[in-house]
This record gives structure tokens, sequence and C-alpha cells, in this order.
């Protein structure tokens, strides 16, 4: 069989399937994708390359559109390399929206077109106007209409589509939801799973500088540092020794952002620091929006919290992105895990604490109550609520012996219903259907 996977960032949800078949010495296994890093064994990675972005004085409705159009046209070009020496994929397996996988049924009409769908846009009901202090106007409306346009015409070309919750379902037109399965991508719980008397202690990353007298402090000053790089530098520079502390509160994000909850964590870690003078706070991610908007003049939500909450840096760490096997030690040695969300698609770091039998502090929000019971697997809070996040984390922090049996439940919720050795084989069953 030949299979031929579309993401624009490899490998995203498709590591773990392009991984399997690829060991299959009788497939063949394509990966197209705008990404030069990375490699799979046995997975050929097809780099296509847009020829520009939207143009500026294309209409601002238009401009998502715009790009993933001109995705769809570099990924057919270089898609008809393929064709031309006589490879037809039988199966592609595309991630709907971002626009590479617009044109390849056309390309390739004779190819079962499966699509992996994760969000449909709405102005109201779900993220965009979920925060009333800030309110859509109605060409933000327009706007969020039109940016369905690639999903749509992936609904209407693919053959059959997968979304991995049932709530991300529920946000799709009635009419299309019929080609919807439900199949979260999986957790690899063998990995995500919690070790006894885990300490955090998190080796240095960054190679020391070899030229004399080198003085970091000189360096981050001359280089005008925002005082988070500064804390991530030092971090890279000296790594993190937290093995003895009694408080670890976390929190993981790809971005400090408002759709994750960014400022009302902060606000609440002010109000924490307050309370308990022994509580260390470890924040996993970058200074930056993956979703939604931008500050601006180039302000980021993580200075703009420095600036104005007071805050004791010296227990309050910013380490960015981290390898796995870090990550794991930062989800092991939690006390207490804290996850924001405003009603929008669910993270993967959610579920991979829970598997990690973190004790689980969440925003009470639609895709969160999907896994998530008050008290039973984790506890819940008011999305805008800082003293309710403290609240909560202090519930969790004052009972250790109590939250056992939580932190327990939630790792069986996601061998239960998220287990990558059980979806696997159910995903690879579908795509082959």
């Amino acid at each position: 069989m030949k299979y031929l996977f579309v993401h624009p960032n490899f490998p995203a949800q498709f590591r773990h399937l392009a991984t399997t078949l690829a060991k299959d010495p009788n497939n063949q296994v394509f990966f197209l994708t705008n990404r030069q890093e990375g490699r799979i064994p046995g997975v050929r990675k097809l780099i296509y390359n847009p020829s520009r972005e939207a143009k500026p004085e294309t209409h601002h409705y238009l401009r998502s559109t715009e790009n993933a159009i001109l995705h769809g046209q570099a990924a057919y070009r270089r898609l008809m390399q393929l064709e031309k020496q006589g490879i037809q994929p039988d199966i592609i397996y595309a991630h709907a929206g971002w626009g590479p996988e617009l044109f390849l049924k056309d390309l390739f009409p004779d190819s079962k077109f499966c699509s992996y769908f994760e969000w449909y846009y709405h102005a109201y009901g779900t993220d965009a106007d979920f925060d009333i202090n800030d309110p859509i106007t109605p060409d933000d409306a327009a706007r969020i209409r039109v940016k369905n346009a690639p999903i749509l015409l992936d609904l209407a070309s693919c053959d059959k589509g997968m979304v991995p919750t049932n709530w991300q379902k529920q946000q799709f037109p009635i009419e299309f939801q019929q080609k919807l399965s439900v199949l979260h991508d999986g957790i690899d719980t063998a990995f995500f799973r919690p070790k006894a008397d885990a300490s955090l202690l998190l080796p240095p990353s960054a190679k020391p500088k070899k030229n004399k007298g080198f003085d970091p402090d000189k360096q981050a000053a001359k280089t005008k540092l925002t005082p988070i790089a500064e804390i991530k530098q030092r971090l890279n520079q000296e790594g993190l020794d937290l093995s003895n502390a009694t408080e670890i509160v976390t929190y993981v994000a790809r971005g400090m952002e408002p759709y994750r909850g960014f400022p009302q964590f902060m606000e609440a870690v002010s109000l924490l620091q307050q309370n308990r003078p022994h509580c260390h706070v470890v924040v996993v991610g970058e200074d930056r929006v993956a979703y939604g908007k931008n500050l601006p003049k180039g302000l980021t939500y993580g200075q703009l919290m420095l600036q104005e909450l007071n805050l004791d840096l010296s227990r309050l760490y910013f380490t960015g992105w981290l390898p796995y096997d870090q990550y794991l030690q930062v989800l092991q040695a939690s006390s207490a895990h804290v996850y924001l969300t405003r009603p929008f698609v669910l993270s993967w770091s959610l579920l991979e604490a829970m598997a990690t039998e973190c004790a689980i502090v969440a925003s009470r929000t639609a895709p969160v109550e999907e896994v998530i019971e008050d008290g039973v697997n984790g506890l819940l809070f008011d999305f805008f609520s800082p003293s309710e996040i403290v609240a909560r984390v202090e519930e969790v922090l004052d009972h250790p012996d109590r939250m056992a049996t939580m932190r327990s439940q939630a790792r069986e919720t996601i061998l239960a219903r998220f287990d990558l050795a059980q979806l696997l084989p159910q995903h690879l069953a579908w795509v082959n259907a």
C-alpha cells in the first residue's frame, strides 16, 4: 500500500500512524510537509514551499484563504513530480484547513482521501466571543465565517473525516457530521506514566562559552533580553534543581496567551506566591501567541504579566520548550497541574498530564468537561477567577493524601479512553477501511 500524509508541521498528529505503517516493508509511506526538520525511519519526506504569502492588499477576510491556496498550489506542484514517477497513493490522509491538501483529489482522483479535522470556526458561542471584555465586531464575525472556506472545501471533497473529541465534532455543520468519526490520536501511556518520589532536576542545555570572562548577566543586558528570556537563558546555562521543593505548580501550553488562560494563571500565581512562601511555579512553553490576537507594539503576554503583577521571579521558572524526557520530569514532579482553555481545541498536554497522574486543576469549559469530572479525576474552576484557581490549587497542596485517588482516576480516564495502544489499531483500521 502507498500512503501519503499531509501536514505543514511534520509529523504532528500523524507521527504514530506514519511510524507504524513505515515498519511494514509492503508499504510505501510519504509525508508532504513544509517543515524541513525531523525524520521518521522509512518515511519519505516531500517538502513543498509556497511561492509567496498572501499580499497585504488582499481583503483581510481572505488572507488566510489565500495562504491556504498558495500552500495548495505548492503542494500540487511538488506532488506532480511523484505522479510523473507513476506513483499514486492508495490513501491520502491530510490535516484539513491548512491548504496543502486542497487540490490533491484533483491530482489523485482515484486515491481514498481521508481528512483530520480539528476545528470549525464560529463567531458566537465558542472561543471567539468567550471573553466579554474582548467583544467581537461585525467585521470579526464576517472574517471568522470566511475562515472556514478551506475547511468546507475539505469537508466536501474528503471521502471521510476524523475528529479527536465529541465536542469538537459538534462544532461542524450538521449536514457534514455523518462524514466524521470521533477518535483521538492517542496518548502514549507507556511513556507518560507516574514515577514514585519523582523530583525535578533539569540539566543545563546551553553549552558554556569558552571565552574567558564571559558574564551571562552582562550578555543578557547587552542583548536586552526580556525577563522571561533571561530566566529561560539562566535555566539553559545552569539547569533547574527543584529536587528539594515540596510544592511545585506546573502549567504547560504552546504559547502564553489568553486562549489558554495565561493571564488568569499568572494572576493566580501572584496570589499563590503571597499565600505560600515555599511554592515554586514551572511554566513550560514559549512567550508567543499560538492562537488568537497578538498584543500591539510587539509586547507579549508574558512581558505584560510581569509588568502588571507582583511576582517573585526567584520561584517562577519559564523553561521554554523542553525535550520529551525533561517535560515528563516536570509532570511527574508536579504537585498541582493547572490547565485552562477557552471553548476550543483540547490540548494534548492536559491528557498527557492526566496520564502521568498529575493532580489536575482545570477550567470549567466545554472541551475540559468532556474528560474531567469535578472531584473525580480533577478539580474545576471558573476560567475568569484567579482566586478560585488559587483555592483549588491550595486544596490540592493542603490535602495530598486525599488527592491520591483523584490522581489515579485521571490516569484511568486516559487508559480507558485515550490510550495510544488501544486507539492506534483502531485508527489504522479506520484509515484502511
